[in-house]
């Protein structure tokens, strides 16, 4: 191999035994995470996922509504998920909490911004983000999704994906505070549907509301006019999660 062509060749660099007994052991801590979760979650239904933003102060009235419509929710018979943190976290698991049903955050482990709220019944601990999202869909009857950043934009194209592509069961899909989502509405109709990216009907998974009574309207709604429960089909794509 001469000069020029060993600079334009990617150099491999060995692995040593310790590295690689290090990622063998990131199996069982992911393993250990999914074991945990669907032990602790696994009789707490039905459940609401909420999610939103950890920076948003208690002062702001997007906070007073995710508490009640996580409140509400509760007092319904839902348990309410959230990620466990600050901001729209915390007001969900406090709302909840307030109410008739269990309050549960699954929190992350980051470097900064997550910390745990003070206001959950039951908190798990993760490590790993892939394995706690799916702990969010796993048990979740419907996604209520809050004002927030990347992590919640993740987290609803998450659901979306699996809806779409039916890796999961079909269950409602809520974006609360249409200020704040109608432009991304906007640009999902006029550019991924006018480009072909995604279809017209995809945009009747998820709606926008405002209010919690309304919220908490839709979500019954939709399960009664499902009374009759999943397909065989749905039952064995749900298991497949």
């Amino acid at each position: 191999m001469d000069d020029k062509t060993r600079a334009n060749h990617p150099v491999l660099l060995p692995i040593s035994d310790e590295e690689l007994t290090r990622e063998s052991w990131k199996i069982f801590q992911i393993m250990g995470e999914f074991v945990d979760g669907f032990e602790r979650l696994a009789h707490l239904r039905p459940s609401v996922s909420i999610f939103g933003s950890a920076r948003t102060k208690p002062d702001d009235p997007l906070y007073r509504l995710t508490e009640d419509i996580a409140h509400k929710l509760s007092n319904a018979g839902f348990a309410v998920v959230s990620g466990g943190g600050p901001g729209l976290m915390e007001a969900a698991n406090k709302g909840a909490q307030q109410g008739k049903s269990p309050s549960i955050g699954l929190n992350i482990q980051l470097p900064h911004e997550q910390h745990g709220n003070a206001y959950q019944d039951i908190s798990l601990y993760f490590r790993h983000f892939f394995s706690r999202k799916v702990m969010f869909v796993k048990h979740a009857s419907a996604y209520v999704v809050m004002p927030g950043g990347f992590g919640t934009l993740d987290e609803l194209a998450e659901i979306l994906t699996l809806v779409q592509t039916a890796k999961t069961r079909r269950i409602p899909i809520i974006l609360v505070h249409s200020p704040f989502w109608e432009g991304l509405v906007e640009w999902f109709r006029n550019t991924l549907v006018k480009q072909g990216t995604i279809s017209p009907k995809d945009l009747d998974l998820f709606v926008m509301l405002d209010e919690a009574d309304a919220i908490v309207g839709h979500i019954f709604a939709y399960y009664e006019r499902a009374i009759s429960g999943p397909s065989a089909e749905e039952r064995s794509k749900f298991m497949e999660l």
